[in-house]
């Protein structure tokens, strides 16, 4: 079957926006926008998918490659690698919404596998700063293009995107650990992680492909007009701040959590990559449910969720327990990860100005990137060597307590727009 037969499976139709609509709402005429819902070309292009799995590393530079550095200190190199690993979506989702698609060729992996032990330098330099952009310059682009292809169905096409890197978290943390500390080394072993990453990254590049045609040059994108204009828009950007302090503590540091409490290495290894098996379900899985429950009702409830796993944290004292939050903790927080890009893509603006949406996720990411940076450092200047779990466990739940508050708030303004509380 061709191409063209093959991408019209269930094209749906974005309307035109009628002129009484324009007058009301001050918007301009938008061409009538159909989008695939399938086909060849958008489900290849769903496939691209990127690996994440610093807890592993996370545990490795506590307890031996970086032992005499606290923590805190620690810390800031997984905040600088979460900085840029969302920050750069300010400038990437306008390119990406000008018809621009960024892909780097990585090589940040093999540049950390030349550092040397107890250089700290070295290792904030390549593991923080290199690979937190390289990763940057794709992810919100990658979150941003299934919005190219599908709008019905865009919740569960982003779970899909965003469960890639749930699946290499899987792998990666099993795969890392036995070659770590086994005979192979931790050079070795991240050599090799890095040959599977930059080969994943090809592939990537060969499947992904816009649709849709770029925003015109000579359109502006007045995000302060957007903010003080669209309570619904600025509620979901102010949810960057509290979920980036609250998200990344459990899979930083579940590793460490579970080692520190005296579980078996051999065992704890497999923390990280069970919280991933749990995260691969639960970004896939909200998108089947989000037509008929809504995107901002599964949204907020997974959030408020996440939140009250976090905080169940403090009793985790064995591996049972870990296996058991780990699980809970992947679902919970895999959901919110994949629901948050189609929250913004059910936005009321977003359904006369579509190619904005690049823009607008990256202005969340850039905030949340940002906030990411002094996030982790800080969680572990809590921590502190002695391990004081109840004081960084209580501000990430919290955090993302509030994050699903503000959910909340921006579902309730999207529900005035749009007349029904199923969105």
């Amino acid at each position: 079957m061709n191409e063209k037969t093959d991408e019209k499976t269930e094209d749906v139709t974005f309307r035109e926006v009628s002129s009484k609509e324009q007058d009301s709402e001050g918007l301009q005429p938008t061409p009538t926008i159909t989008f695939p819902e399938g086909g060849w070309r958008a489900w290849c292009t769903i496939a691209g998918a990127y690996i994440n799995s610093f807890g592993v590393y996370q545990d490795f530079y506590v307890r031996n490659y970086l032992r005499n550095f606290s923590t805190s200190t620690i810390g800031w190199i997984g905040g600088v690698q979460i900085c840029l690993n969302f920050a750069p979506g300010i400038i990437t989702g306008r390119l990406f919404d000008r018809g621009y698609f960024i892909v780097l060729y990585a090589v940040a992996l093999f540049m950390l596998s030349l550092s040397h032990e107890e250089s700290y330098y070295q290792v904030f330099l390549t593991n923080g700063v290199c690979l937190g952009l390289a990763s940057g310059l794709t992810y919100s682009s990658s979150l941003s293009i299934p919005g190219h292809y599908f709008r019905r169905r865009r919740s569960f096409a982003v779970g899909i995107v965003s469960s890639g890197a749930a699946m290499g978290s899987v792998i990666q943390p099993i795969m890392l650990n036995k070659l770590i500390n086994g005979p192979i080394g931790f050079h070795t072993a991240v050599r090799i992680s890095a040959s599977l990453n930059v080969f994943l990254l090809i592939v990537a590049a060969c499947l992904m492909r816009t649709r849709l045609p770029p925003k015109e040059k000579t359109q502006s994108f007045p995000v302060m007009q957007w903010l003080r204009t669209e309570p619904a828009y600025l509620a979901l950007v102010l949810t960057g701040i509290p979920c980036f302090i609250g998200l990344f503590f459990a899979p930083f540091y579940i590793q460490l959590n579970a080692t520190s409490h005296g579980v078996e290495r051999n065992l704890s290894f497999y923390a990280v990559s069970i919280l991933n098996a749990g995260s691969f379900f639960g970004r896939i899985l909200p998108g089947l449910f989000s037509n008929r429950f809504g995107v901002f009702n599964l949204g907020t409830f997974f959030t408020l969720g996440t939140g009250v796993v976090v905080l169940s944290m403090i009793a985790v004292k064995n591996f049972v327990g870990t296996v058991v939050f780990a699980i809970c903790f992947g679902l919970f927080s895999g959901a919110c990860i994949a629901l948050t890009p189609a929250m913004f893509g059910v936005l009321p603006h977003m359904a006369h100005n579509p190619n904005e949406i690049g823009t607008r996720l990256g202005m969340y990411l850039g905030l949340g990137g940002f906030i990411g940076l002094f996030a982790t450092p800080i969680l572990g200047a809590l921590l502190t060597s002695q391990y004081h779990w109840v004081r960084p466990i209580l501000l990430s739940g919290i955090s993302m307590l509030i994050g699903g508050c503000l959910y909340g708030i921006s579902r309730h303004y999207s529900v005035k727009k749009h007349g029904t509380h199923r969105i």
